[in-house]
């Protein structure tokens, strides 16, 4: 699939986790965003603020194509928005802006997604299996998974 330009957050703090702008790369199946060594699968049950799930942690993630007018942060989120150094000038073109706000975004460089790494995460063996209310999120056989989590 081809590479894009999107918006993602990180939702686990709420409204004012991290966020980046730049180009990421898809699965075959369009299921999986790959961008700045994560990789994000598609909830097929939304959660509470987020669409994707990382599958190394577990958080959730917001993904979506940038807004015409900049603002895509939650209205009542905070924090500056990281933009790969790459995607500023298709950027700048997608939302009519002739430079980047330095209160609002930080130039950074997206490290190289090993998209090898991630699929041998996702086709390993699931040994731990946990239906209870405490599970982090479903995998793709609806099995809920907490990641590394004691309770």
């Amino acid at each position: 699939m081809k590479s894009k330009i999107r918006y993602i957050e990180n939702k686990s703090s709420g409204h004012h986790g991290s966020a980046w702008i730049g180009w990421v790369e898809f699965s075959k199946s369009g299921q999986t965003v790959y961008f700045n060594n994560k990789a994000l699968k598609k909830l097929k049950i939304p959660g509470i603020s987020g669409n994707h799930f990382d599958i190394e942690t577990g958080e959730e993630y917001w993904v979506s194509g940038v807004k015409k007018n900049g603002q895509d942060r939650h209205q009542f989120g905070r924090g500056k928005i990281m933009i790969d150094r790459k995607s500023v000038p298709e950027y700048l073109k997608l939302v009519d802006f002739t430079v980047l706000d330095e209160n609002t975004y930080t130039l950074i460089d997206f490290a190289k997604t090993d998209k090898q790494r991630f699929n041998e995460i996702e086709n390993e063996e699931i040994f731990f299996k946990d239906t209870s209310r405490y599970a982090s999120y479903y995998d793709n056989n609806q099995r809920k998974l907490i990641l590394n989590r004691e309770y």
